[in-house]
C-alpha cells in the first residue's frame, strides 16, 4: 500500500466513512459502499500496529547500519597509529577462509588491524567464469560508497564489485557477489552478523572520511612460496602468478596497488595505464624503479624456494572441495551453516610433473575433468583426503574471536530460500568416482 492510500484509509476509518464494497455480481448493483462505522476500531488499530510493524523494521535495519565501530577495535586502530576515518583496505583468503582488515597509517602505508575467520565460502579454488557456478571471485575489485547495502536480507552487506573490466574481458558474468551476514553462501564471502556488523561499521567509517573506493583482494590462498610450490600444476597458476604479482606489490611497499588491465591480463602500478583496454596489447609500461626493483627481488626469491621445495619432494596438487568450506573456528557450528553436508575435508590429487592433457578445454577447467585426468595418468598413484590437522597457533585467536559470538547467526535461520544476491544455487555435482582414505578428525578442516 503507498502512503497516499494508507492515509486516505486512516482518513475514512477516522470519519466512520464508507469503502468500495468487494462484486458480489448482480447483487452489486443494490450499492456498491459499505459503511465501516461497526469495524473501524479493529480495522484501525490494525492499520496502526501495521504502521508501527513497519517503522520497527526499518528502524532496526537503519540501527544496524550505523552501529558503531566496537571500543576494543578502535582502541586496536589507536595502537597501530590509525583511526575511524582512515582509508582501509581488505584480503581475503579462500582457502585459510580468512578476510584481513588493513587500515592506512599517517604516512601512506597500510597497517594490519584484524583477521575475521570466514564462516562459509563456496565452490572452488579458483576465479568465478559464470553466473551460477557458486565460485567466489579472484582478483582485485573496487566498493564504493554506492555498494553499501544496509538494507540486506543477510542482516548487512556490500557489493565486491565483480565483474571487473578484466573479468567482463573474459567473458566472465554473473554479478551481485557480496560480503555479508548469514553464514550462507553461493559465491559470497560469508560472515556471521556480529563480524559483518564489525566490518560494514569500519567500511562506513573509511568512505565517510572521504575513501573514495576499498580496494579488495581476493586469493585463492596465501600466496607463499608453500601454497605455490603445492599448486604448481594447477590448471589456474598462471592467473594466480598474476594475482600473486599484485600481492608483491602490496607487501613490499604496503601501499595500495594501483590496477590496470591490458593484454587480458593485471598490470600493478604501471604510469598512465589507468585507461588501458583490457582487450587490447599492453604499450610500453612506466613502473617506479624502486617498487620495480623490490617486486622483482621477492619474486626471485620466492621462485628459488619453490623451486627448492619442489626438488626436495614437495608433490603437485589439486584440492577439490564438495563445496568450499569454512574457517575451523566454526567447526562446531557447522549446523547452523548453509549446506553443513558439504563442509568436509577437500580431496587431494598428487598430480604428475608431466601431466596427461584431458580431452577438451571445458573438461581440463571442471574439478571433475582435473580428477579424471590425473587417475588415467596414473592409476596407481594415491588420491587422499586432506587430514584435518591441529589447529595453529594463529588460529587459536581466531577461535576466541568466533567463540565470541554466541551464534554464527540469527538471520541464517531465516533463510529457507536461495541467496537472492548471489545467484541460484546449480544442482550439486555428481560424486567423482576416486578412492579417498578416511579423514582424520581435529579442528583443521581443509
Amino acid at each position: 500500500m503507498d502512503t497516499f492510500s494508507s492515509h486516505y484509509l486512516f482518513f475514512l476509518i477516522r470519519r466512520g466513512g464508507s469503502l468500495p464494497r468487494p462484486s458480489r455480481g448482480a447483487c452489486a448493483a443494490r450499492g456498491d459502499m459499505m459503511k465501516t462505522r461497526g469495524i473501524a476500531p479493529a480495522l484501525g488499530l490494525a492499520v496502526l500496529a501495521a504502521f508501527a510493524l513497519s517503522a520497527c523494521e526499518q528502524s532496526g535495519l537503519a540501527h544496524r547500519s550505523l552501529a558503531p565501530i566496537p571500543s576494543e577495535t578502535v582502541a586496536l586502530m589507536e595502537q597501530a597509529g590509525t583511526t575511524k576515518e582512515a582509508p582501509m583496505l581488505i584480503r581475503a583468503y579462500k582457502k585459510e577462509a580468512e578476510l584481513e582488515i588493513w587500515k592506512m597509517r599517517s604516512d601512506g602505508r597500510y597497517v594490519h588491524l584484524k583477521t575475521f575467520p570466514m564462516c562459509r565460502w563456496s565452490g572452488q579454488l579458483g576465479p568465478k567464469r559464470r553466473q551460477g557456478d557458486r565460485q567466489v571471485p579472484e582478483g582485485f575489485y573496487a566498493i564504493g560508497p554506492a555498494q553499501m547495502n544496509p538494507n540486506s536480507s543477510y542482516y548487512l552487506s556490500f557489493n565486491v564489485g565483480y565483474p571487473n573490466a578484466l573479468d567482463r574481458a573474459l567473458g566472465h558474468t554473473g554479478g551481485d557477489i557480496m560480503v555479508h551476514g548469514a553464514c550462507s553462501s553461493a559465491g559470497c564471502f560469508s560472515m556471521t552478523d556480529k563480524q559483518i556488523a564489525e566490518i560494514y561499521a569500519i567500511a562506513r567509517s573509511s568512505l565517510a572520511g572521504g575513501q573514495r573506493a576499498i580496494q579488495m583482494q581476493s586469493f585463492p590462498f596465501k600466496m607463499t612460496a608453500e601454497n605455490l610450490a603445492k599448486h604448481r600444476l594447477d590448471p589456474n597458476i598462471d592467473f594466480w602468478k598474476q594475482l600473486k604479482e599484485g600481492s608483491d606489490h602490496f607487501e613490499v611497499t604496503l601501499q595500495e596497488p594501483q590496477v590496470a588491465f591490458c593484454n587480458r591480463r593485471y598490470v600493478f602500478n604501471a604510469e598512465g595505464a589507468a585507461n588501458l583496454d583490457p582487450n587490447a596489447a599492453c604499450p610500453p609500461l612506466k613502473q617506479d624503479p624502486q617498487i620495480a626493483q623490490a617486486v622483482a627481488e621477492k619474486s626471485a626469491k620466492d621462485q628459488a624456494k619453490i623451486a627448492q621445495l619442489a626438488q626436495s619432494g614437495v608433490k603437485p596438487v589439486r584440492i577439490v572441495y564438495q563445496d568450499g568450506g569454512q574457517h575451523p573456528a566454526f567447526a562446531s557450528r557447522i549446523p547452523e551453516v548453509s549446506r553443513p553436508e558439504t563442509i568436509v575435508p577437500p580431496t587431494e590429487i598428487t598430480l604428475d610433473e608431466k601431466p596427461t592433457r584431458v580431452a577438451g578445454s571445458a573438461a581440463a577447467k571442471s574439478p571433475a575433468g582435473t580428477l579424471a585426468g590425473a587417475k588415467t595418468a596414473d592409476e596407481s598413484r594415491q588420491t587422499r583426503v586432506v587430514a584435518m590437522a591441529p589447529m595453529r597457533s594463529d588460529h587459536r585467536d581466531l577461535s576466541a574471536l568466533a567463540a565470541s559470538d554466541p551464534s554464527p547467526t540469527n538471520s541464517v535461520k531465516k533463510l529457507a530460500r536461495p541467496n537472492k544476491e548471489a545467484g541460484n544455487i546449480p544442482t550439486p555435482p555428481a560424486s567423482i568416482g576416486v578412492r579417498k582414505s578416511a579423514a582424520v578428525h581435529s579442528t583443521k578442516s581443509f
